[in-house]
């Protein structure tokens, strides 16, 4: 297979004399996109009054911001390796500040399901500054700063629940979005004054036929893994758009194995240091989801049924806000021990720490410091796992290709979370409890949930242990480093 000529400058080159302020910009950036997702957690019940809608109907707010999210994010990291990364760090930060102003203008529900679309399109900016930071810093950066902007999802998530809590409790619920819209616009205003753009380019022409390919395989197995639980998993429709999946995606990959210029080259995706990363990343997006989707129920349950404690939305904010000071901590962590012994043994050592924090949680969550201990110990590990990731992927691939290769274990992540709310419903939905009339998930239920993440922080774990060991990884990533024809250095600031 061809590949098209990279334009490209020496990774690990001279930093700009501001390096320490691209780092802040592009986490911000990250946080701020993280935020999005966040904002409208503590609105969720209201939704259907607020937009005059059914229920079923008020969920596609939140489906919506999904599908676009796994849509957008291997086109936008393929077009940022063709075209430059920081101009589609731009387009994607420009998406997501007019998203919020939609949103934060409706009243109804297809002006917000069209404004979340547009903020779900936000979804690579996280790949996308990580890939600027190889390009733009210096090698000994690199591990600390890839970690800080792989973690800044999580931190974003775990900081922006109690603001947003505190807003919604306060203010009316459109204030969120115009907040969102705000931040969006500050981060642009960083991004153009301070981010460089990158010097590695492929250039190329760009795979349409690839990309709706994909889309298509991503929406139809999204759809029906978020929607299966309201339609029934053995309806037609779940059973179609599951079928559906399946041949497009067979379809989607013999095409892009015959295509020059893939969307995703899955020849590198193959490569053994990249498919078990993204594997460990499908288990670990699995596995810290679960924990979200538990001990905020357990919060706010009625302290009557015996193990519910009682907490307002606003409570749970605070309660689960250290998780994410822990998981910025534990950023800087991962990378000084991926320069000491290595991306593998801090994926595995995330793991692990991950499954123990879920096994804290067999005896600990009668209170609430019970319930931080095991939330900052699970954030703690998946700072270490999310750390490492980016250090493995960029170690396995061209720095050509470095966009779409994040772009695409992103994605891994996002796809295991969308697997660990589906199969979370459907054991919470099952194993229940009265009280005072209503059916509520049960303690049983909450600790299956709990067991099942612990169960995928550990098949992580063993997915980890086949990568290449640390000095096979570095000659795999200098032979990856190499360009492969004469390369000519192009684009300046965008």
């Amino acid at each position: 297979m061809s590949h098209p000529v990279a334009h490209h400058a020496k990774t690990g080159s001279p930093a700009p004399p501001r390096s320490n302020a691209v780092v802040g910009v592009l986490a911000f950036a990250g946080i701020v996109v993280s935020l999005m997702q966040t904002l409208v957690i503590p609105i969720v019940p209201e939704l259907p009054g607020y937009l005059h809608a059914s229920p079923s109907n008020a969920a596609w707010a939140i489906t919506a911001t999904l599908l676009a999210a796994a849509v957008a994010t291997p086109v936008v990291g393929r077009l940022g390796d063709m075209f430059g990364k920081r101009r589609m760090l731009l387009v994607s930060i420009v998406l997501l500040v007019s998203g919020s102003v939609v949103c934060a203008l409706s009243d109804s529900l297809v002006p917000m399901i069209v404004g979340r679309t547009l903020q779900g399109l936000a979804a690579a900016v996280v790949p996308l500054g990580i890939s600027i930071m190889r390009d733009v810093l210096p090698a000994e950066r690199l591990a600390g700063s890839t970690a800080l902007m792989s973690a800044s999802l999580g931190v974003g998530g775990a900081l922006g629940l109690p603001a947003a809590a505190f807003i919604a409790d306060r203010y009316d619920w459109h204030t969120l979005f115009w907040i969102s819209a705000a931040l969006g616009v500050v981060a642009l205003a960083l991004l153009v004054l301070i981010v460089p753009e990158s010097k590695v380019r492929t250039g190329g022409s760009f795979d349409l036929p690839g990309s709706l390919g994909l889309s298509a395989a991503l929406v139809s197995l999204l759809l029906a893994v978020s929607k299966g639980g309201d339609w029934g998993w053995t309806s037609g429709t779940t059973l179609g758009l599951f079928a559906t999946a399946v041949v497009v995606f067979l379809l989607w990959g013999r095409y892009e194995l015959r295509t020059a210029q893939p969307l995703v080259d899955l020849r590198t995706t193959a490569r053994r240091q990249v498919l078990f990363t993204n594997l460990a990343s499908v288990a670990l997006g699995f596995s810290m989801f679960a924990m979200s989707l538990v001990l905020p129920q357990v919060l706010q349950l009625p302290e009557q049924t015996g193990y519910g404690l009682g907490k307002s939305m606003l409570a749970v904010g605070l309660i689960l806000a250290p998780q994410g000071l822990v998981m910025m901590a534990m950023s800087a962590v991962s990378a000084a021990l991926t320069k000491a012994k290595g991306p593998k043994v801090t994926l595995m050592i995330g793991a692990v720490v991950v499954a123990a924090g879920y096994g804290l949680s067999i005896g600990l969550m009668s209170e609430v410091w019970h319930i931080v201990l095991v939330a900052c110990v699970i954030g703690g590990g998946v700072g270490f796992a999310y750390g490492a990731m980016p250090a493995l992927i960029m170690g396995a691939v061209p720095a050509s290709e470095t966009a779409a290769a994040n772009s695409l274990n992103t994605l891994m992540r996002s796809m295991g979370t969308s697997f660990a709310s589906a199969l979370a419903g459907v054991i919470l939905a099952q194993l229940t409890t009265g009280f005072g009339g209503h059916t509520l998930p049960s303690e049983n239920g909450f600790r299956t949930v709990m067991a099942l993440g612990a169960g995928a922080a550990l098949l992580a774990f063993f997915l980890a242990s086949f990568l290449p060991r640390r000095q096979a990884a570095a000659a795999a990533d200098q032979q990856a480093a190499a360009p492969a024809e004469p390369a000519e250095v192009s684009g300046a600031r965008s």
